[in-house]
């Protein structure tokens, strides 16, 4: 993995593809507004769409987050890292322009190890990140994918290294005193 260069791209307002559990994605650091812009650029991507927020470990989302409730600790235990999006109240650290303005943002742990070794090269260990395709078309499963589709668009999609994303996308749930709203159903059935 050329770890200098993914870190000279991120923490030059670059845009980067890598592999996750689930489908490949593209990411940003969260702190960057003019790469987020790109990513929305990159999709044609609604920008009323929040980005999501992942890293190699809860640890390091907690301060994008409000304290999380007893649920949520609990699903975070049982899911991550692995295909689970909770959708959680944002702390002031979370800028607007990754959460479309909402007050909650989606977190996520995926269960890759080149995703990891990604998160370990940046400080916070944190990206901005959404699927790896155009808005309304398939995200890329294979890195050839993600060359086909993105790959003229991003600064960089990083090889695999053998870690294969599985193909079915993350399921997305919103914790609230009410308790679990499913918006998306993927891997994980809570």
């Amino acid at each position: 993995m050329d770890t200098k260069k993914i870190s000279e791209i991120l923490n030059n307002d670059g845009v980067i593809a890598f592999v996750t559990d689930t489908v490949w994605g593209i990411g940003c650091l969260p702190t960057s507004k003019k790469a987020v812009e790109k990513i929305y650029e990159i999709k044609h991507r609604d920008t009323k769409k929040p980005l999501i927020l992942m890293s190699d470990s809860d640890k390091h989302l907690r301060k994008y987050v409000k304290p999380l409730s007893i649920l949520a600790n609990e699903l975070i235990h049982k899911h991550f890292p692995g295909a689970l999006t909770l959708v959680v109240n944002k702390s002031d650290n979370t800028p607007d322009y990754i959460t479309s303005g909402l007050e909650t943002v989606g977190i996520r742990v995926p269960n890759n190890k080149t995703f990891a070794q990604i998160c370990n090269l940046i400080d916070g260990h944190v990206l901005a990140t959404t699927s790896a395709n155009l808005s309304n078309e398939p995200a890329a499963l294979t890195y050839e994918e993600a060359v086909k589709y993105i790959g003229d668009k991003v600064d960089l999609v990083v090889e695999d290294y053998g870690e294969k994303a599985q193909g079915r996308a993350s399921t997305v749930a919103g914790i609230s005193p009410k308790g679990i709203t499913i918006f998306r159903q993927g891997d994980v059935i809570l």
